[in-house]
């Protein structure tokens, strides 16, 4: 019985550490796109580290990605950037692998 409850500790704490490094990516993602989108929109130095947080934040409203991306696309659009929802969706996924390299640099 203590092998069998080791072995679901084990799995709690592997569960547990792998949302821990899903939720790191997907912030450090946000911010990446955030710093790609305020450079679209010509933001200087203090917007773009403001927009990189409202980014992040966005994505606490549903799960998801949905709520990222619809901040994106109606910040950009507001701001007259040519930039389909094809394209955020493909950045998204270029700004994942970054992210996720990032994090697997610092450790």
């Amino acid at each position: 019985m203590t092998d069998f409850n080791d072995r679901r500790k084990g799995e709690e704490r592997k569960f547990a550490m792998d949302e821990e490094t899903a939720f790191k990516v997907a912030a450090r993602r946000n911010r990446l796109l955030g710093e790609w989108a305020a450079g679209l929109m010509n933001l200087t130095e203090e917007e773009t580290d403001a927009y990189k947080k409202a980014v992040v934040q966005a994505d606490f409203e549903e799960a998801g990605d949905e709520d990222v991306i619809r901040k994106l696309l109606g910040d950009l659009t507001a701001a007259d950037c040519d930039v389909s929802e094809d394209d955020i969706r493909a950045k998204l996924e270029e700004k994942t692998v970054e992210a996720r390299r990032q994090l697997m640099e610092q450790s």
